[in-house]
């Protein structure tokens, strides 16, 4: 089965119009990771099945496709240096600042909730007793509706903890009869998972204190990039962080400013 020119630039187009992804050269990649999952759902033709596709108003299967053509391969402390900088200076800083002791924080692609448990247990590490003084839920969003549902569950092989300090798998997860580790209730319900779609509008009622946007941008062309790295700033709160993957190069032209690598900074009021 054959994945024709038609069907597939059909495809690239519609994804890259509602979901950022720029598939364009990425022909053989769309054929190899959907061939067998068309073949499951019992179609032996691409075009077929793309069909009942746009005819979902769910949106659910096209979602299906997202999350097959994307890398969902993510650990717990990935990229370390944001955790770093997350506890020598953000949290630091908010204390400091923010005299509400309220703390917004978006995790947008959270994939299966790595990201956002993760911060969650530095935020409860940092905090400790203090931690009950403050509203810190953590927003965690992905555009898949399978990692937002393993996600809420929280469970992870333990290879996905191998970073972790050996204490943090006692203090912050349950182990299961078959060997896989759940975050604890506690970590649980300071995350709060929503589904939200990058390319639309960002309406949440509060602007962010630090949005992680980490390795879901190198899926997308300057121009998108651009785009939405201009939403976020607009949803940053003065003085807040974007932290992006070491592997995305932020496009020229945007109005954050570069603290670090991977790290960006919306200014002050004020600032030069």
């Amino acid at each position: 089965m054959e994945l024709r020119d038609d069907d597939f630039l059909r495809l690239a187009k519609i994804i890259k119009a509602k979901y950022g992804l720029d598939l364009y050269e990425k022909k053989y990649l769309v054929e190899s990771r959907l061939k067998n999952y068309v073949l499951d759902c019992g179609f032996d033709d691409f075009g077929e099945y793309f069909e009942t596709v746009y005819v979902d108003r769910s949106g659910i299967e096209m979602t299906n496709i997202i999350s097959r053509l994307t890398t969902n391969y993510t650990y717990f402390m990935r990229e370390s240096e944001h955790f770093r900088h997350f506890t020598e200076q953000f949290l630091p800083q908010a204390e400091r600042n923010k005299l509400n002791r309220e703390l917004c924080i978006w995790s947008a692609g959270c994939s299966y909730g790595n990201e956002p448990y993760n911060l969650a247990m530095f935020l409860e590490e940092f905090f400790g007793a203090r931690h009950k003084h403050w509203d810190s839920k953590i927003l965690a969003t992905d555009i898949s509706f399978n990692a937002l549902r393993m996600a809420k569950r929280g469970v992870f092989a333990e290879q996905a903890l191998q970073e972790l300090p050996a204490f943090w798998r006692e203090k912050y997860f349950v182990r299961n009869p078959n060997g896989t580790y759940q975050v604890t209730e506690a970590v649980r319900n300071n995350v709060v998972f929503k589904y939200h779609n990058l390319m639309e509008p960002i309406s949440f009622k509060k602007q962010f204190d630090l949005i992680v946007c980490r390795n879901v941008m190198i899926y997308f062309d300057d121009p998108t990039k651009k785009a939405l790295i201009d939403r976020f700033y607009d949803a940053t709160l003065p003085g807040g962080y974007l932290y992006i993957g070491h592997a995305e190069n932020a496009p020229k032209g945007i109005k954050y400013e570069t603290v670090q690598p991977a790290i960006l900074r919306k200014p002050l009021k004020g600032d030069k």
